[in-house]
């Protein structure tokens, strides 16, 4: 199986590395050659378009930003569907919304292709480990045949019916992320703000029912060292909440606090922090009350 590989970010890059451990001829292309440099250290071979690497793909796997970015790679009149071989699986772990996936899914029926929405969760720690959850839409027979590929760099992989299904499943994940990282900085500032130790206040709410995977992991690894290198960054949950929001609406379901956690990334954005990683989106709401939720050793 000759696999290809388009879009080679922070998670990309790494998808490719570990496909590529486990044995697998991958061949890649970035619209930025720069990012090229890691996925040929590790054995991949480069094309020079997305049109080379659809030729000699029999997978395909993109790893986008935007929505538009699938559009273009897969739609454009220099994409994958135009130049695949008849037969070729197309995997998308892009995060977008159920209705690109679903358009995704026929245009590539037109060409005799087949696509697969199957978003991912975890983070570039996951995929390095080989522990992520990967969320699959599209017919349950191709699925079946790239397991082998998505069990390189995930552990709980799970069909969840036709297309769009995976990314029903990961915009859900998404607003309970944005959710729970508002509500995680909104505690943690506030009693920085009414005096209380940040690490103690950790303490006590990891160890009780305020307990939350994004309290852990941003007070763990980014806030309390106050390093915010992205994992995931600002930008691309804010892009995920606003699906999100978008697809409960449409579901008839109300948006409360998917609303309020989209404000606060807009916030964050229009503050300079896109780049950033999520957790940033604390520091608007720091600074309005003059705290900092830092380790005591910084006091």
């Amino acid at each position: 199986m000759i696999v290809g590989f388009i879009g080679l970010g922070v998670m990309g890059s790494r998808m490719v590395k570990q496909m590529r451990a486990s044995g697998y001829e991958v061949y890649v292309y970035n619209r930025s050659e720069s990012k090229l440099t890691s996925a040929m250290a590790a054995g991949a071979i480069p094309c020079v378009s997305i049109a080379e690497v659809a030729r000699r793909a029999d997978v395909l796997c993109t790893c986008l930003s935007m929505p538009h970015d699938v559009e273009m790679v897969y739609g454009g009149e220099q994409g994958v569907f135009a130049h695949a071989k008849k037969g070729t699986i197309c995997i998308d772990f892009t995060t977008v919304d159920r209705d690109t996936s679903i358009r995704m899914h026929k245009l590539g029926q037109q060409h005799q292709v087949y696509y697969l929405d199957a978003p991912v969760s975890g983070g570039p720690e996951g995929v390095e480990k080989g522990t992520l959850t990967i969320m699959v839409g599209g017919e349950e027979r191709i699925f079946t045949q790239v397991h082998p590929l998505l069990q390189t760099i995930g552990e709980n992989i799970q069909y969840l019916g036709e297309s769009g299904s995976g990314s029903v499943a990961k915009l859900l994940n998404q607003y309970l992320v944005a959710v729970h990282s508002l509500a995680a900085s909104e505690v943690m500032v506030a009693g920085a703000a009414l005096g209380l130790d940040a690490e103690q206040l950790y303490d006590v709410l990891r160890a009780s029912y305020g307990d939350s995977r994004m309290l852990r992991r941003h007070m763990e690894g980014f806030v309390l060292d106050r390093q915010f290198a992205p994992g995931g960054a600002v930008k691309y949950l804010l892009k995920d909440v606003r699906l999100a929001n978008q697809m409960l609406l449409q579901a008839n379901v109300s948006v409360r606090t998917g609303q309020a956690a989209e404000t606060a990334f807009e916030e964050a954005t229009k503050q300079g922090l896109a780049e950033l990683d999520m957790s940033a989106v604390i520091q608007p709401l720091e600074r309005k009350a003059n705290v900092i939720v830092q380790r005591s050793k910084y006091k």
